[in-house]
């Protein structure tokens, strides 16, 4: 009888319906090439390209360290459980158990053991629970491209705002060298009012110039904070915890490196390949809603011993094999407005996905624009300080022999200062157009630092 009842239960999973994932052409006619590109090969882990120390170091924490890729890995777990509590469906239910009772009366005492076996399956004739199984999967695929997503976006913000620490850095070291100039100029209009050369506004001017840029600096040491204090959250430790290495100097831009074919991003993007298995999902579920409204075909066995004692247990047993088909006959339409949601649920996936394509070939043609134009503003800018400096110096200069108002020197001193600040803001923004670039063409990389630390448990600090 048991033997039997292992031939029905294999003859159940045979005849269940195998279900195919289905792929999807892409939604959208995409150029076959970008608009420029280089030689240079991308590697995966993007930010090496910059050949700096710092960053390297302060990224590999991060990917250690930080917790909200951290919570990344643990809704990927999630979602595998959720799968593989789903494919449990596929394999037959048994359930034992073993009851002992005793009765007294009085004249006589009876012992009673029942030992019993139950198993259970449903027969996925339509496929529907193989189509939710394979949902289950794909949200689980989708939920894994997130995580890599998250590092990229990670890394892309960790170097953004590490070389947004460096620029204010940098302007702070420049308003250190502009506050000491001002006060010479002070000392300069000041020295000439008393002879007689320059005017009480002159030397208004020159101090209220001066007060400027001391209140530039203030925000500028408040910038170095707040970067300092981000930086420091992204790599997973508290503020003033963490100790920052001071560069004060920009990394050269790397080479532009090779864009390749748009086509290539679907394959290579993990924010494009988890829309894409968000899609597979949905048309799965769509097919399991529709198996949902056929019959059901449950198969049950049950093996049931009775004994007074657990000698003989085993000598007298029943066994019993049934079947159960359910057809779904009136429902209110549940079934059918179901296989509606799910087609209208697989649809909004579909143009997600469209819309997604376009938005990175949008972010890839974006950062090679704004990077050309951000590199012909730098050298623009590098030529007009250039020429501000010497027009300051000419104009000082005449200023100093009588020539020349005192306008003209606050005039071209405020423009020099000014255009100085322009550039470095110019040169962090050229790179952070490099940043938006690499971050655009990203691949996922191996997490294998995040795999080792994913389900650390850490004891909060006192």
């Amino acid at each position: 009888m048991l033997k039997a009842i292992f031939i029905v239960l294999i003859l159940g999973l045979l005849s269940a319906c195998s279900v195919t994932i289905k792929d999807f052409p892409a939604p959208v006619t995409l150029p076959a090439k970008f608009s420029a590109s280089g030689q240079a090969k991308q590697s995966d882990r993007w930010w090496l390209a910059f050949n700096d120390t710092a960053l390297n170091q302060l990224c590999g924490q991060a990917l250690s360290d930080n917790f909200s890729l951290l919570a990344a890995f643990n809704r990927f777990e999630q979602a595998r459980a959720i799968a593989k509590r789903s494919g449990a469906e596929l394999i037959p239910q048994v359930n034992g158990g073993l009851l002992g009772s005793q009765a007294s009366a009085q004249s006589q005492r009876n012992n009673d053991l029942v030992l019993g076996l139950a198993a259970s399956y449903e027969l996925d004739l339509w496929g529907r629970i193989r189509s939710a199984v394979n949902a289950a999967k794909l949200d689980a695929n989708a939920a894994e491209e997130d995580v890599f997503s998250a590092a990229i976006s990670l890394t892309a913000e960790i170097a953004t705002t590490w070389y947004r620490l460096i620029e204010q850095r940098q302007q702070l070291k420049l308003l250190d060298q502009q506050i000491e100039i001002n006060r010479n100029n002070v000392t300069l209009v000041t020295v000439r009012f008393r002879g007689a050369q320059a005017t009480a506004a002159d030397v208004f001017q020159q101090q209220q110039l001066l007060e400027s840029v001391i209140g530039s600096r203030y925000t500028v040491v408040s910038n170095i904070a707040v970067l300092e204090n981000q930086l420091a959250v992204l790599v997973g430790k508290s503020p003033r915890v963490i100790t920052l290495p001071i560069v004060e100097e920009f990394p050269a831009v790397p080479p532009l490196p090779d864009t390749g074919l748009s086509l290539d991003l679907m394959q290579r993007r993990p924010d494009l390949r988890k829309a894409y298995f968000s899609v597979q999902a949905a048309d799965q579920r769509i097919a399991s809603a529709i198996a949902d409204r056929f019959p059901k075909l449950s198969l049950s066995a049950s093996v049931e011993a009775n004994s007074p004692d657990l000698q003989s247990l085993l000598n007298n047993w029943l066994a019993t094999v049934a079947g159960n088909l359910v057809l779904p006959i009136i429902d209110g339409r549940r079934r059918v407005a179901e296989v509606e949601r799910n087609r209208a649920v697989s649809a909004e996936a579909f143009n997600n996905y469209a819309a997604l394509l376009l938005n990175v070939v949008k972010e890839v043609e974006n950062a090679l624009v704004q990077e050309r134009q951000q590199r012909l503003l730098v050298a623009n800018l590098e030529r007009q300080v250039q020429l501000s400096t010497q027009a300051s110096s000419m104009i000082r200069l005449r200023y100093i022999n009588g020539a020349m108002d005192f306008l003209r020197v606050l005039s071209a001193v405020l423009s020099q200062q000014s255009l100085e600040r322009n550039l470095l803001q110019a040169r962090q923004q050229l790179i952070e157009y490099r940043i938006n670039l690499y971050r655009a063409l990203a691949g996922k990389f191996p997490l294998r630092d995040v795999s080792a630390t994913k389900n650390r448990h850490r004891e909060p600090v006192s």
